[in-house]
Order: structure tokens, then C-alpha cells, then sequence
């Protein structure tokens, strides 16, 4: 990776304005998987006009329904987990850990690895957990689960052992668990105490952990297929989210953001029907992937994603035909959003086209 990848900006999917243009093939004729977003979005419906002419106000509804969807009382709403991303480092800092290693995975999302850097903080790359018995005192280890874009998904029971070992060397454990929702019994939102929140019934938990070791990211935007909204919560203690929500400031959280996310973690039989129709999708994807790649497919119900040689190639080839998938950072592998029943068809031709085969 580029050293100096703390002062450039970083190329992600979603840049269907920009690839429409360079290809001249209108928006409206592409079929974009460059995301890991859901091709079935939550049904918004009517957003009254309060939420667009006031200011948003504090929203107890949302938090309950919040807490009833991660099982916890100790999260935070944000913009999105991009803005905590960017605001860690400089709070780590404040907090007495200025001099800590920061160990992040070797492929993951970058833009951790960029706030890192431009915050001057030793980086140290890792290929796998193993290698984190190296961890120092006070040390702070990111992990992505599961791992954008490999898909790589380490159990319940490994992060809580590796947690347990950065939280006796004092340490910090950022998980990013922006693709979790199609697989919530893995997510260590458990280490604060897991309740049940019935909707409905006055919140009456506590605060289960005040330890500082632990920070988890989650976003609401991809499995909802609400990336639009900018809504994702932050799971802390309560001194970190004191500290975040502070750093945040006033009104981070637009009110229209800030209904629909209520609405949306509280419809449990919506979620249920996601997860069904998005597990039929990612397996009528990997099965079409595994007929045109000899490569392993990998992934989660939200995008699948190939080790190939000549992806750079491929990428081009797809584009030409008005297919945007995400092209990774080290130009090895590609990753593909899941479509829905007309795009899967439209891939699977297109995977069978000369421009494609003839680098397969």
C-alpha cells in the first residue's frame, strides 16, 4: 500500500457519476454492484415535514428501536460510520494513547488505514488474527468482520478471545461491523451485556461494560439499503460515546435520518424477509461467479468477491458493457454488489461475452 495514502483520496464504488461519464453510457443504463448496499431498499414511505423544516431533536423512539435491533443500551446514532472513522484517532490521542501501534488488516476498508496515517500513528499490517499475539501494551488493533472486500468472517468466540487479550494489555479493539447485519449472532456487541428489548416497553437496562477496550462500528445504510440517509451507530462505553457525541456536536443526525431509521430497526418481520430474499440472491450470484471464475468465490449475503488475475481487464470489460463492480485496492480481485433477479440475468450475460472470456 502507498505510504503516502494519508494525503491522496481513496477510489471506492459509488462513483457511478464518474464511471457513466468516462464510458458515456448514460446512469440510468448501468447496473452498479460497485457497493455492498442491498438492491431492496426499506420502503421509506411519507417523511412528515417536521422532519425536513425543524432541527433534528433528540429521539427517544429511535434509540429504543436501536437498541431493540443491537441488542444493547450503549450505542450512539452518526452520520454514518465514516464520520467516527475520522474523529478515532484524534480522540485516542486525547485519551493517553498518542504513542500506541495501531495494528490494521493488510486488505480492508482504507479509509481506516488513512485516518490512521494522517493522524501520524505507527501503523503495523496484519494478514490474519493470529499474528496479533504480537500486540503490545496499549496497542490499538481494527478489525473489519466481516472484512470488506474479502468477506472473511471470524467467529464470536475468536474475537471475544482476542478482545480478552487486547483488554489485559490495556489496549483498544475497533471492530467495524458494517456487513454484520446478515449475520448478527457473530457480532460482539455481546461483550456489553446482551438484553432483550421488546418494542414497545420502557428501556430499563444499564450499562453492562465500562471497559474502554472496546469500540464497534455498525452501519444502517447496507442492509437496509438506505446508504442515502447517512445513519450508522457507534456501540461503546459510556465515556466513549460521551466523548464521540461531543466531537459529533449538535444535530449531526438529519431528521428525515433520523425517522427513517426508527421506522426501519424496529420492522423485525421486514429484516427477517431481507435476510431471506438477500440469501437467495447471494447464492444465485455465487453460483453464477463460480461458473465463469475457477477462482474461490467468497463474500457475505451483501456483495461476493473473486481473486483473479487480469481484474483490471475484466473491470474494463464490464464497464464497457455498463456493469460497475468495485475494482479493490490492490487490483487483484473484484467485488461484486448483489443484484437483484433482472441484474442477476443481465451479469451472467455479460460474464459470457468475448470481451469478458477471453481473459478467463
Amino acid at each position: 500500500m502507498d505510504k503516502n495514502i494519508k494525503e491522496q483520496a481513496l477510489v471506492h464504488g459509488g462513483q457511478l457519476s464518474t464511471i457513466a461519464q468516462r464510458y458515456q453510457i448514460e446512469e440510468k443504463d448501468w447496473l452498479d454492484l460497485s457497493t455492498g448496499i442491498a438492491p431492496i431498499a426499506y420502503p421509506v414511505g411519507i417523511i412528515p415535514t417536521a422532519c425536513w423544516q425543524r432541527l433534528p431533536q433528540n429521539n427517544e423512539g429511535l434509540l429504543h428501536a436501536a437498541r431493540g435491533y443491537y441488542q444493547t443500551h450503549n450505542l450512539l446514532p452518526t452520520p454514518g460510520s465514516q464520520s467516527i472513522i475520522q474523529m478515532l484517532p484524534q480522540l485516542c490521542r486525547a485519551r493517553g494513547f498518542a504513542s500506541s501501534k495501531v495494528w490494521l488488516p493488510k486488505v480492508g476498508y482504507q479509509e481506516h488505514r488513512k485516518a490512521w496515517q494522517k493522524a501520524n500513528f505507527q501503523t503495523i499490517d496484519y494478514t490474519d488474527v493470529t499474528e496479533l499475539s504480537q500486540i503490545e501494551h496499549e496497542d490499538i488493533v481494527l478489525l473489519i468482520n466481516p472484512n470488506n472486500p474479502t468477506g472473511q468472517l471470524y467467529p464470536s468466540e475468536d474475537v471475544t478471545a482476542l478482545y480478552s487479550a487486547i483488554k489485559a494489555k490495556q489496549g483498544i479493539l475497533i471492530i467495524d461491523e458494517a456487513f454484520m447485519d446478515t449475520t448478527p449472532q457473530q457480532s460482539m456487541v455481546q461483550a456489553f451485556g446482551r438484553h432483550n428489548y421488546p418494542i414497545g416497553q420502557q428501556d430499563r437496562a444499564e450499562l453492562q461494560d465500562n471497559s474502554d477496550s472496546l469500540i464497534i462500528l455498525r452501519s444502517v445504510g447496507k442492509f437496509f439499503g438506505l446508504a442515502g440517509i447517512r445513519l450508522g451507530f457507534v456501540l461503546a462505553n459510556e465515556d466513549w460515546l460521551n466523548a464521540m457525541a461531543l466531537s459529533l456536536g449538535p444535530w449531526a443526525v438529519s431528521g428525515p435520518a433520523l425517522f427513517v431509521g426508527e421506522q426501519a430497526l424496529a420492522n423485525t418481520r421486514w429484516q427477517e424477509e431481507q435476510r431471506v430474499v438477500l440469501c437467495r440472491l447471494s447464492s444465485t450470484l455465487k453460483s453464477i461467479l463460480k461458473q465463469a471464475f475457477t477462482q474461490t468465490v467468497q463474500g457475505t449475503l451483501l456483495f461476493r468477491t473473486v481473486r483473479i488475475p487480469h481484474a483490471p481487464a475484466i473491470f474494463e470489460a464490464l464497464c464497457q458493457q455498463g456493469i460497475y463492480v468495485r475494482l479493490c485496492d490492490e487490483k487483484d480481485a473484484l467485488r461484486f454488489g448483489i443484484p437483484d433477479e433482472q441484474g442477476l440475468k443481465r451479469l451472467e450475460n455479460a460474464l459470457n461475452t468475448s470481451p469478458v472470456r477471453q481473459y478467463l
